[in-house]
């Protein structure tokens, strides 16, 4: 029934007929999507801009920039805290007491006929407020000048700034804002201000969103100097940059950054963080406790690191350089080659353009034994470095002249005849002197007006007879390559995808891993020819802007005087090697020095034996220090007080009363003693000295690799 008394139309069962619903509600719309279903948001651009506004100022060699302070070159003499706290509590009771004095007459009224003085008779009344004012006032000045005082007696000022609120603040951040845009590295400028400034905002835009990384910024730089140094075009550049922004100018992989990364790298600088310089009184002030980081300005002169195996060698210093230089290569700043034994961790196969697998059937890549050259010449002196090089005489004046020429009297004939170079068996049959490939290529020549060929085998054929005759031992030597697990390598048939050196030209990744396992001395004769190779093809490239480095993990029998003779020429190259040892005993004793002088940046790592940190400490040479002699004489009293006072003296402190006398010279010592280098540097530590391209110097410091 209605609220009216009348009966309901629907009827008066228990449960009413509802009434026929209305129009369905429509759902709310959702919002439309701002990427395609399954895209993952994009990245925010602000850690890379941060990455990029960064302050990197100047440094000293080796110091690693990014975010860097400067320090001063002489360590500030510090007060001890203890002392410092005890003389600012001794400075204020001494104000305390003075106030005292002064306060209760002690020291009579001398202090207040200033206030005499200056105020009239009138404000002396007893009670008065001015007279009130003025004196307090005056006694606050005098506590003023009390407090000042003995403030500056006491250093309050030095214990506020270390330990009141400004050592509580953190350090100053900079601004937030980004800066103009024509001080704004992400804005870039310098291609704004060469007219391209749609270009520009494109590459602003990307760094802006996200889409930027620190390879891309490095690559598309690179392109710009290509553009300033006439290279390339501006109009070739900003229409790369329309076409593809922050992905343009790509590596020819394809590959925007590594798949993974070790090491922290700063590709504004080129530096690669290998640890911390340590907070060591033997290091300079102004290295201690900054990162170490290394990039093409220090590589360009060379690097040795001497350790014992489980130093760090690999891990610590050759991966994150090899990485680095990969970055590098992304970015067209250079072309690295690796070389090491196979499984030595030198870094992923996705991370190289070319893995050569020498041994291994799988291997997609061949290696070139004659390094791409088209020269007898130039074949032979880099083979027979690699072939005998060790067997030369380890004087730094001597060479394998003798054994290059054998080889160029049977590469020329070769080549003349069969238009290439040949392959490892053939090349022994040749030096073994067998008479049918001779036969054969004596009749090849004939008729074929090359005389001098002729002559050339003529003149072997008289030299394998006489006892001094070295085809013989080039022939063992390249039967260490003939073997079954080097079938199918070092083919010259043009069958096979042989890798050469001559790709230096280009920002290429190389890593070649050697059959360290079984074959060691054939790795060994692999390596040498590798650097021989190396020294070979960076001397004659066209465009030296490209930065070329070889990384050798284990330089083993690999250090002979061509050897060093090449990695001395590297520096005018704009190229450099790393080399590391597990003990300078490896080298010729008569190649420590010339070896040690050749390499600019010199690192010895923890566990050195005292022989070889004997070379290192030589090569390092000595420095003018500060030595201080201290002596202690017990002083004798004379007269009973000063006796008594002595005993008490000696009851207090335990010891007999002495007076110090302090004897400051200047001598020269040694930077690090052998004895130093083989038993004060802790593990995971080295000693680093380096030398940029330019001529700059840093002293050998004790770094943290694992910081």
């Amino acid at each position: 029934m209605d609220s009216d008394g009348t009966q309901d139309a629907r009827g008066t069962h228990a449960n009413p007929v509802p009434r026929p619903a209305g129009p369905p509600a429509m759902p709310a719309v959702p919002p439309r999507p701002t990427e395609a279903p399954g895209v993952p948001p994009r990245p925010d651009g602000s850690a890379f801009l941060a990455w990029l506004r960064a302050p990197r100022p100047e440094a000293a060699p080796g110091v690693w920039r990014f975010g860097h302070r400067p320090r001063p070159d002489e360590e500030p003499e510090v007060i001890p805290g203890r002392q410092l706290i005890g003389g600012a509590l001794i400075a204020f009771l001494v104000g305390w007491l003075i106030w005292s004095l002064l306060w209760n007459g002690y020291l009579g009224g001398w202090w207040l006929l200033p206030l005499y003085a200056m105020i009239p008779e009138s404000w002396v009344e007893p009670h008065s407020f001015t007279a009130v004012v003025v004196v307090y006032a005056y006694y606050l000045v005098i506590a003023l000048i009390i407090m000042v005082g003995v403030g500056r007696l006491g250093r309050w000022g030095d214990i506020w700034r270390r330990y009141g609120p400004p050592a509580w603040r953190q350090a100053s951040r900079a601004d937030e804002r980004p800066p103009a845009p024509e001080e704004d590295p992400a804005a870039w400028p310098a291609v704004r201000a060469a007219g391209a400034a749609d270009a520009a905002e494109r590459l602003a835009a990307e760094a802006r969103g996200g889409l930027m990384r620190d390879v891309d910024h490095a690559r598309i730089a690179r392109a710009w100097q290509g553009v300033r140094s006439g290279r390339h075009s501006l109009a070739t550049f900003t229409g790369a940059v329309l076409k593809d922004g922050a992905a343009a100018c790509l590596h020819p992989s394809g590959a925007r950054d590594l798949p993974a990364r070790l090491a922290r790298h700063d590709l504004l600088t080129g530096q690669v963080r290998l640890g911390t310089t340590a907070d060591d009184a033997r290091n300079p002030y102004a290295y201690r406790g900054t990162g170490l980081g290394l990039g093409p300005e220090l590589l360009g002169t060379s690097l040795l690191a001497v350790g014992p195996a489980g130093s760090g060698k690999t891990g610590s210093v050759v991966r994150p350089l090899a990485e680095s230089l990969c970055l590098h290569a992304l970015a067209g700043r250079a072309a690295v080659v690796v070389v090491g034994g196979a499984g030595a961790g030198l870094g992923p196969a996705d991370a190289y353009d070319v893995v050569v697998r020498i041994g291994n059937p799988e291997s997609v890549y061949d290696l070139d034994l004659y390094g791409g050259t088209t020269d007898p010449d130039e074949a032979a002196a880099v083979l027979a470095e690699a072939l005998v090089g060790d067997l030369a005489d380890p004087h730094p004046g001597s060479d394998s002249r003798r054994s290059t020429t054998v080889l160029a009297q049977l590469l020329g004939p070769f080549r003349a005849v069969h238009g290439r170079f040949p392959s490892v068996p053939e090349l022994r049959q040749l030096l073994d002197g067998a008479a049918g490939p001779l036969d054969a290529l004596r009749q090849g020549l004939a008729g074929s007006g090359q005389e001098s060929m002729l002559r050339e085998l003529d003149a072997r054929a008289r030299q394998m007879g006489h006892p001094g005759d070295v085809g013989g031992v080039l022939a063992d030597r390249v039967a260490l390559l003939d073997r079954p697990a080097f079938a199918g390598f070092f083919d010259t048939s043009g069958q096979s995808r042989p890798f050469s050196l001559k790709a230096l030209d280009h920002p290429v990744r190389v890593r070649i891993d050697l059959p360290e396992r079984g074959h060691a001395d054939a790795s060994r004769m692999l390596a040498r020819l590798v650097l021989a190779q190396f020294s070979a093809s960076v001397a004659v490239r066209e465009d030296r802007s490209l930065f070329a480095c070889l990384i050798l993990d284990d330089a083993s029998g690999v250090v002979t005087p061509e050897a060093v003779r090449g990695i001395q020429r590297l520096r005018s190259a704009h190229a450099g090697v790393v080399l590391t040892l597990r003990t300078l005993d490896d080298v010729p004793r008569p190649l420590r020095g010339p070896l040690l002088g050749a390499a600019g940046c010199r690192m010895a790592l923890s566990g050195l034996t005292p022989w070889d940190g004997q070379d290192f400490a030589e090569v390092w040479g000595k420095e003018w220090t500060e030595a201080r002699d201290v002596t202690d004489r017990q002083i004798i009293a004379e007269t009973p007080a000063g006796k008594a006072l002595h005993m008490l003296r000696r009851v207090i402190t335990g010891k007999a009363p002495t007076a110090r006398a302090v004897t400051v010279r200047q001598v020269e010592r040694e930077r690090w003693s052998a004895s130093e280098l083989a038993h004060a540097v802790p593990p995971g530590h080295a000693v680093l000295s380096l030398t940029s391209v330019q001529g700059e110097h840093a002293p050998p410091l004790l770094v943290d690799l694992r910081g």
